[in-house]
């Protein structure tokens, strides 16, 4: 789950991470009248999405009055922000943060991330902060520095020593980098984070490590340990029906395709996109019905699947363990009745009960096309999506 910086920067502060005086604000009056109780010389208004780049994109202004506050609140609310990550549609501001401008003299990047291949989590540091941090690691990837974190030990002085001498930073910010970094991870543990990001991190004229920028994206395998964040999420930022599948434990991700794909299991979702692409076609989304998936929820799916109108086929793509194969027919067959599918349904299915689960679909009186294995498909769903 994403939250906005503002929000971020709340749950910061309450783990002794410093961040800029601040307000969020819906109003060119509200923006107005926070600029007037910061009275700093500079404030800054910031768009809030859900995505990076705001900078470049015009997101972010700088106000030297109270006036110029309101009339940059004004322009920016309700206008379409477009950056690299939010993709032609762009996104539309809806709130904005108001902050007091800092003395900086430096930019760093900082981010604690989990890193899977680890096993652990990772500190990762750079001195090129407040630029688009995926085209330094692809252009300079050793600019980029990297300390991987044993959970059983936890954030040591020598992986703040490393960065900070590696990054360039004199001896004498030891101790405010080593305050900085241990608030951070102990926010990044005890929230779940799966990213704790900041960008930049900034060195203030009197020494000050500050949070200029923060991003988090919480775990959402964690979130029942934290119900307090649930009122943190903002739907508006997310497409609609990845809101309505989030009611039924559906994990899915609208995508540009014609191939609608239904999998249990990420991994399998992940190796299915990867072969229809591989066969030509291109898939509409990523959903995984879960390894406990019932025929309620292989119904919900399937009429989440088909409310995207550029759907052309649905690729049924599923290992039967815990869902047996026989269950799974079923679901397919009844929601198939039921919600009066037009579109051609390809299915692949291997596992518990797969022969049963196939003679279930012979004879359900459906049109329905059974694929002998993932390739031969993904070959077919392709074939239908191209007609």
């Amino acid at each position: 789950m994403k939250i906005h910086e503002y929000q971020a920067k709340a749950i910061l502060a309450g783990f002794g991470v410093a961040v800029p005086r601040g307000e969020a604000v819906f109003s060119k009056e509200e923006a107005a009248a926070a600029a007037k109780r910061l009275g700093t010389s500079i404030v800054v208004v910031k768009a809030q999405i859900h995505a990076g780049g705001r900078g470049k994109a015009g997101g972010v202004k700088i106000a030297k009055s109270i006036d110029e506050a309101a009339t940059a609140a004004e322009r920016l609310l309700g206008s379409k922000l477009i950056t690299a990550q939010t993709g032609p549609e762009g996104r539309l501001v809806q709130r904005l943060l108001v902050e007091e401008g800092l003395d900086i003299r430096r930019e760093l990047y900082i981010s604690f991330v989990v890193d899977r291949g680890a096993g652990a989590p990772v500190l990762m540091a750079s001195a090129a902060g407040g630029m688009e941090i995926e085209e330094v690691a692809k252009r300079r990837p050793g600019a980029i520095l990297r300390e991987v974190i044993r959970p059983e030990t936890g954030l040591e002085p020598f992986h703040v020593r490393k960065l900070v001498f590696g990054l360039g930073l004199a001896a004498t910010v030891l101790n405010a980098a080593a305050a900085f970094f241990e608030s951070l991870y102990r926010a990044f543990l005890e929230t779940d984070c799966s990213l704790l990001e900041i960008n930049p991190c900034v060195i203030t004229g009197d020494g000050r490590f500050v949070a200029l920028d923060a991003k988090i994206n919480f775990d959402d395998n964690a979130l029942y340990r934290h119900p307090e964040f649930q009122e943190l999420r903002d739907l508006s930022e997310e497409t609609p029906l990845e809101v309505e599948a989030s009611k039924y434990k559906l994990n899915y991700i609208k995508l540009d395709g014609t191939i609608a794909c239904m999998v249990n299991g990420a991994g399998l979702a992940m190796a299915t996109m990867d072969i229809i692409k591989l066969n030509g076609g291109n898939p509409a989304n990523f959903l995984d019905v879960g390894g406990d998936a019932s025929e309620a929820r292989v119904k919900n799916a399937f009429r989440i699947l088909l409310s995207d109108p550029n759907v052309k086929v649905v690729f049924i793509n599923v290992f039967g363990g815990i869902l047996r194969c026989d269950m799974l027919a079923s679901g397919i067959v009844n929601s198939a009745k039921e919600l009066n599918i037009k579109v051609p349904v390809v299915v692949r299915m291997e596992g518990t009960n797969v022969e049963r689960g196939k003679e279930i679909l012979r004879k359900s009186g459906l049109d329905l096309t059974v694929a002998d294995g993932m390739k031969d498909g993904a070959e077919k769903a392709v074939k239908l999506a191209g007609k």
